[in-house]
């Protein structure tokens, strides 16, 4: 953890069939610091994690969420193991994740100062992909 120059915030996600939940955690861990770096998970990430392929593919995800406002920086995100060295490479202050991952990541509070955001409410993009795959 750095004590001055810039409050570095890191957070990741798949951002796939980006929604406003993931434009509201964005924005809320911008608000903790003065930089946001994004870890985007690779397609091959993914699709170990969740069992499919992302509907927009690494790149076109990556270039959404660099486009965002409050986002600095974004790399991809090739393994679920190498969370503390991403914390670590770009000097995190922060470690922010939804409160779905609550506790999972209490670990890197040696490092750094975790925080785990409320969802918005009623969104997921799981749901979403369900609901359009079915033609609602």
């Amino acid at each position: 953890m750095s004590t001055d120059g810039p409050r570095t915030v890191i957070t990741f996600g798949t951002f796939d069939v980006f929604h406003v939940g993931h434009l509201r955690v964005i924005e809320r861990a911008a608000a903790l610091g003065d930089r946001l770096v994004v870890g985007v998970s690779a397609d091959e990430l993914n699709l170990r994690k969740k069992g499919r392929e992302p509907v927009f593919s690494q790149r076109e995800r990556l270039e959404i969420v660099a486009a965002l406002k409050p986002v600095t920086e974004v790399f991809v995100e090739e393994s679920l193991e190498l969370k503390r060295h991403y914390i670590e490479h770009y000097g995190a202050d922060v470690l922010v994740m939804g409160d779905d991952w609550a506790g999972k990541f209490d670990e890197f509070g040696d490092i750094c100062e975790v925080v785990y955001l409320t969802r918005t409410p009623a969104i997921s993009t799981t749901a979403l992909i369900e609901k359009i795959s079915a033609g609602s």
